[in-house]
């Protein structure tokens, strides 16, 4: 038995839900911004990579893959620049309020060119996890993209505050905010 969702093709579900591999940094919870991704193009129609069993495995309604599952998928489609996909996808998290699938239903948004929506996602996940260093990042990018360079700076003063300057977070969005400074020269 197939799950069906309006609007949604059979093939367009399968293709969202193909479990995406990671590299060992994700794993490990580092460099987050910056992972390589690649979603498994093998899974025929209705199916979907299942990590434990190493194989595609048919989609059914009692099989519904979890939200580490669902939170990684839509991560992963977001970092390869498939912000619509990503989106579906994290909204069948079940757990509305992870600070995770709110930083990257942010982050899709905002690369989709709603950078408001994005904002408004990140300051939901920096709510419920104001230490959350990624948000912050990412945040100071949305601020950057609507010109504000004093948010962003904000943001950067807070990430140093959590982690210090020698994190992934601190560096990437002082590299950003330099990039910002030079194309505005």
């Amino acid at each position: 038995m197939f799950i069906n969702l309006p609007g949604i093709s059979r093939a367009v579900f399968a293709a969202i839900f193909a479990i995406t591999t990671y590299s060992s940094l994700q794993a490990m919870g580092i460099g987050d911004s910056t992972t390589t991704t690649v979603v498994n193009p093998k899974c025929k129609k209705g199916k979907a990579w299942s990590k434990k069993r190493k194989k595609c495995v048919r989609i059914k309604k009692s099989s519904m893959v979890d939200d580490e599952d669902i939170f990684q998928t839509g991560r992963d489609l977001a970092i390869n620049k498939r912000y619509e996909d990503a989106i579906v996808v994290l909204s069948f998290a079940s757990d509305k309020g992870n600070p995770r699938v709110l930083n990257y239903l942010g982050y899709a948004h905002r690369k989709a060119g709603r950078i408001d929506v994005g904002l408004g996602y990140y300051n939901e996940a920096l709510r419920i996890d104001p230490d959350y260093t990624l948000v912050r990042e990412y945040m100071g990018e949305a601020f950057l993209q609507k010109g504000d360079l004093a948010g962003a700076n904000n943001q950067l003063v807070e990430i140093e505050n959590r982690c210090g300057r020698d994190c992934a977070e601190y560096a990437e969005l002082a590299r950003q905010i330099t990039l910002f400074k030079a194309s505005r020269e």
